[in-house]
């Protein structure tokens, strides 16, 4: 390049070089525009954290603001379906009640994909960790992807175990080779185990397998939100532009309030008993505010650009991601669009599906602000 702005150089001194040699002059133009335009796109990536639009006073306030309503509209969202319960229509067994999980269902799967796991390939591959290793491995989607195995692993190996000890309690110490146990009760599905002499036949209320079915995804639900609840408040407490802050405040608002929905609903269907409901409800209420609190503490320490950070945050968020599409996908919608009720009611059928469209929509339109 320094030889041909050489050459150019002195042949410009020849007062006929533009006239003749003009399409040449513009080709070799083009040429050092082009070789010189990526080093100004690059230059515009910076690890240096940006000083407009720092107000920590003002940021402060707004962060208060956020602790207070995000609490409240989460605490709310969560409580809803299991105070329902003293309400006819909003009892897990009406059509309602499944209009409603299936929109905060939307939420929570809008979650995952537009919010949660876009942020991870940003922090992943962001121009301030080393290419080598993680500009050389799509290291969000296999998180992502190893998360989702590890949901489906925990969910069939809770399930199973479980099971397995539901029907070691029904016939304590009694494994007989031929001889059949007669269920008189219409509400019990039968376990076969087929041996090379005989069989045996175990029996688990299907009203029993259902709660555990709910228990269980509802704890492992708890834990997707959690952790991507947490993440939001440390990013929320550790900022200091009141800028970034404002919008952040009622999308999270939102984002909590029909989460909470969700989680309540399956809290609702599981039935677990009060002390164990109140955990639940105060560890969901608590994750953000607490986040913004710790995110408060360590803003004057906390670099969000610093690779440590980058690293934490993507490779959680991305975890994150891949158990809140694996829980609205397989064990909230799936469950739920090919219930007996929803299967056998047209009506319910359309309203279901709308309101998963408005669910997921809405918290996709909030992608814009948070």
């Amino acid at each position: 390049m320094i030889i041909i702005l050489f050459l150019l150089k002195s042949e410009i001194m020849n007062t006929n070089f533009l006239d003749s040699h003009l399409p040449l002059y513009k080709l070799f133009a083009c040429l050092l525009i082009i070789s010189i335009l990526p080093s100004f796109v690059l230059g515009e990536c910076t690890c240096d954290i940006e000083e407009e639009d720092r107000d920590k006073t003002q940021a402060l306030k707004y962060k208060l603001g956020a602790f207070a309503s995000i609490l409240v509209a989460g605490a709310i969202g969560v409580c809803l379906p299991i105070l329902g319960k003293s309400f006819e229509a909003l009892r897990p067994e009406k059509n309602i009640f499944f209009v409603i999980k299936a929109f905060a269902a939307g939420v929570i799967l809008s979650t995952g994909f537009i919010h949660v796991l876009p942020d991870a390939f940003e922090n992943l591959t962001s121009p301030c960790l080393n290419e080598n290793p993680w500009g050389n491995f799509p290291f969000t989607g296999f998180v992502a992807m190893m998360a989702t195995i590890g949901t489906l692993m925990v969910d069939a190996s809770a399930t199973s175990y479980y099971t397995k000890s539901h029907f070691n309690k029904s016939k304590p110490g009694k494994y007989p080779g031929d001889e059949e146990m007669v269920q008189p009760h219409e509400d019990h599905v039968h376990v076969h185990t087929h041996g090379t002499h005989g069989h045996a036949h175990g029996a688990i209320p299907s009203a029993d397998s259902e709660l555990l079915r709910h228990r269980i995804i509802s704890q492992v639900l708890e834990l997707g939100i959690v952790v991507h609840s947490v993440i939001i408040g440390i990013s929320l407490g550790a900022s200091e532009s009141p800028k970034t802050i404002r919008p952040l405040v009622a999308a999270l608002t939102f984002h909590q309030f029909f989460e909470g929905m969700g989680l309540g609903g399956c809290i609702a269907q599981a039935k677990f008993k009060s002390g164990a409901i109140a955990i639940m409800v105060l560890f969901f209420s608590l994750t953000t505010p607490v986040g913004i609190a710790i995110g408060i503490g360590i803003s004057n320490v906390y670099k969000e650009n610093s690779p440590t950070a980058l690293i934490v945050e993507g490779i959680f968020n991305a975890a994150s991601a891949g158990i809140l599409i694996y829980m609205s996908l397989v064990d909230l919608l799936a469950a739920d669009f090919m219930n007996t009720k929803v299967q056998t009611n047209t009506g319910l059928q359309i309203a279901v599906n709308i309101s998963l469209l408005l669910g997921a929509g809405c918290m996709s339109v909030l992608a814009k602000w948070a």
